[in-house]
């Protein structure tokens, strides 16, 4: 989990670009409900229920990742697997880089 400090001030859409890529970095297939749990994994405050802090909220992902499909961010496979495209992979970096300087000045 990344402390809640750290990533308040980055977009959602973000988050879940910087979460698909922590799957492609492990080589795991990145499936929708493995995106929904390492996102809440690693952003619970961004990615729960309102009411239950401790459930993740599947619901919080789905319109993002269209959009993000549309802005040509991330895509699917055949099996509906998602990955980055050489744009997402972009973003991804600068997020981690943000988080690591974040750390550094903290």
């Amino acid at each position: 989990m990344i402390g809640g400090y750290l990533y308040r001030e980055i977009g959602r859409n973000n988050l879940i670009i910087f979460g698909i890529n922590k799957l492609q970095e492990r080589k795991e297939k990145c499936s929708f409900e493995k995106l929904v749990n390492e996102c809440f994994h690693l952003f619970p405050e961004a990615f729960c229920f309102s009411y239950y802090a401790e459930w993740p909220d599947a619901r919080k992902l789905d319109r993002p990742l269209r959009e993000l499909r549309e802005r040509n961010f991330i895509d699917k496979d055949s099996q509906n697997f998602f990955y980055l495209t050489r744009s997402g992979r972009r973003i991804a970096d600068d997020v981690g880089k943000k988080f690591s300087q974040r750390q550094l000045l903290i």
